[in-house]
C-alpha cells in the first residue's frame, strides 16, 4: 500500500483513468463491430453508414491516447477497402 500522500493520489487518478479509457475502448468496439457485422452480412450501404460513424470515435481514441495513431490509421484503411470491395 501507498504511504505518500503523492503516491495514494496517483491511485485514485489512475483508477479513474482506467475507468474512463476502458469505456471508451469498448465503445470503440461496438462502432467497429458494427462495421464488421455489415461487412459480413455484405450489407454496403449499411457497412459505409457504421464506417462513418466509426471514423470519428477511433480518432477521439487516438487523440485520447487510448489507441495509436498508424494503428487505426491501418485498421481504418483496411475496413474501407474491404467495404469497397463489397458487390
Amino acid at each position: 500500500m501507498a504511504n505518500h500522500l503523492s503516491a495514494k493520489t496517483r491511485i485514485r487518478r489512475n483508477a479513474r483513468r482506467y475507468e474512463l479509457n476502458s469505456s471508451r475502448l469498448g465503445r470503440i468496439r461496438t462502432f467497429v463491430k458494427s462495421v464488421e457485422t455489415a461487412i459480413s452480412q455484405g450489407d454496403k450501404p449499411a457497412a459505409q453508414e457504421a464506417f462513418k460513424a466509426a471514423m470519428p470515435e477511433m480518432h477521439r481514441g487516438v487523440r485520447a491516447g487510448i489507441l495509436v495513431k498508424n494503428t487505426v490509421a491501418r485498421k481504418l484503411s483496411r475496413m474501407n477497402s474491404r467495404i469497397k470491395a463489397l458487390g
